[in-house]
């Protein structure tokens, strides 16, 4: 039986493993119910969260996330989700504008998204804000200019909030601006909003909650944007809230990091605690709407930036082209969306800005390059369609870029550029290749492997026709070559 509001916000009813498969809803049920009047919004984004660590994804049996399981039986669930460059400013740049990272300028940690490249590009926020909406936030932003670039690590001046234009309390750099227990927000004035012997995840959901108890005589759109399961910066890995990380000892660990050296062994605790706030809060935001009486007119969409290895694929948490690195969560649940689906398409983040302008009932403008998700959630001939490949830009710790289809991961990276400076190449060298349904672990780099060699050859021409898409010159890719195999 399908679970009422009231056993999402009460508990009482456990989440199912799966949701029914796209083909079979279609064969149940119409086209989803659309709100009356323009729905309000919630994008709440977690950062650096793995995919599996959802247990409704049945990948990880570890009773972690109740809220959000309820959230995927009843909602919308999108099992291969992929974030388009696994590195948090990127992206978010991504996420804000649907263009890839090279075209909007920032490409690595520390650019503004009001840069040269990307300060004309249309933002899906100041899209909502043009057309009625309020446009809020809360928590991280890292769009900023930062302090080492002449801003600020905290304080966003409103050039830089993309669109943010009404309620705002946030920090640039959440992460060096704040502690789990005490830190700095700011205002939309640029006042300060210190918190201190309350938990980061709680002090930015009570703000949240507060947000939602307001009159609100327009739609709204909230961003809520937390640090947690990063780890914290200056402490070298993840806190979780007091007493959480010893319930989570000695747990679930996933195949891709049992199989490999890393810090997995120190953090995973801290950070499954870490998750289980993230559960607790959206479920206390779930709770606010109901109350307020404005659940059954509030989309909400939960999702994360990218995921993260646990330092076991290279000396990051992420950077890599790897599942762990790549694969996000994303649920999608409310009016119009409570359709108890799985789907099982290649979608990216890239993905996300026009599906919520969709949501609110706007054309998403020509610039922007991804597709809206809302039909995939109502028209079985839109799924069966749909390009299941998603393209993946790599920086910082490798000048790199891959394909990910439902069969293959195919890798390609430029070893001799300056990982600080080489936004791209033109002349990369093929590194890996896994095959996602024998190995999703990918422990068996296949390139070179005779039974491997058309496969290899489809994908590097598909790299090509994606780099192209993504607005990146025609470069030269040196076959597998077996000295530059890396992880």
């Amino acid at each position: 039986m399908e679970p009422t509001r009231r056993d999402f916000l009460l508990g009482t009813t456990a989440a199912a493993a799966v949701g029914v498969s796209a083909t079979a809803q279609t064969s149940k049920t119409a086209y989803a119910t659309q709100p009356a009047k323009r729905p309000n919004i919630i994008l709440y984004l977690a950062d650096q969260m793995r995919w599996d660590f959802l247990q409704h994804n049945r990948l990880n049996p570890t009773p972690l996330t109740p809220n959000l399981d309820r959230m995927a039986q009843r909602g919308c669930n999108f099992t291969y989700a992929i974030t388009n460059q696994p590195l948090c400013n990127p992206a978010r740049s991504v996420l804000m504008t649907s263009r890839y990272a090279t075209e909007t300028g920032c490409w690595h940690n520390g650019i503004p998204l009001n840069n040269q490249k990307g300060k004309d590009l249309p933002t899906f926020a100041q899209q909502l804000s043009d057309a009625g909406y309020t446009t809020n936030l809360f928590g991280k932003w890292h769009l900023g200019h930062d302090a080492r670039v002449g801003g600020h690590d905290g304080k966003v001046v409103l050039e830089d909030r993309g669109g943010f234009n009404d309620v705002w309390e946030g920090s640039n750099l959440l992460e060096f601006t704040t502690h789990p227990y005490e830190g700095t927000l700011w205002d939309r004035d640029g006042n300060e909003i210190k918190y201190k012997d309350q938990y980061r995840v709680d002090f930015i959901t009570d703000r949240v909650v507060n947000h939602i108890k307001q009159k609100h005589d327009k739609p709204f759109f909230t961003f809520v944007s937390q640090l947690e399961p990063h780890h914290q910066n200056d402490m070298g890995q993840p806190i979780a809230p007091k007493g959480y990380k010893e319930k989570f000892r000695d747990r679930f660990v996933s195949p891709d990091l049992r199989a490999l050296p890393g810090n997995w062994q120190n953090d995973l605790p801290d950070y499954y605690g870490c998750i289980k706030s993230i559960d607790e809060s959206v479920g206390r935001i779930h709770q606010a709407l109901e109350e307020q009486g404005i659940a059954d007119n509030t989309v909400f969409i939960f999702m994360s930036d990218h995921g993260c290895h646990f330092k076991t694929r290279n000396g990051e948490y992420k950077r890599s082209p790897h599942n762990s690195s790549i694969r996000i969560p994303l649920i999608i649940s409310g009016p119009g969306f409570d359709n108890s689906m799985s789907l099982d398409q290649l979608v990216g983040l890239i993905d996300v800005p026009p599906t919520i302008l969709d949501i609110a009932g706007l054309t998403p403008p020509a610039s922007m390059k991804g597709h809206s998700l809302v039909p995939l959630t109502r028209d079985e001939r839109a799924r069966a369609s749909w390009e299941n490949v998603q393209f993946v830009q790599i920086s910082e710790a490798m000048t790199g870029r891959a394909v990910r289809t439902p069969e293959w991961t195919y890798v390609i990276e430029d070893r001799s550029a300056d990982v600080k400076k080489d936004q791209g190449s033109m002349r990369y060298t093929e590194t890996m290749l896994y095959n996602q349904f024998a190995d999703p672990a990918e422990q068996t780099n296949l390139l070179g492997n005779n039974d491997s060699i058309e496969a290899t050859k489809m994908l590097r021409a598909l790299m090509l026709r994606k780099m192209e898409e993504a607005g990146e010159p025609r470069p030269e890719i040196v076959p597998y070559n077996p000295a530059f195999f890396m992880w």
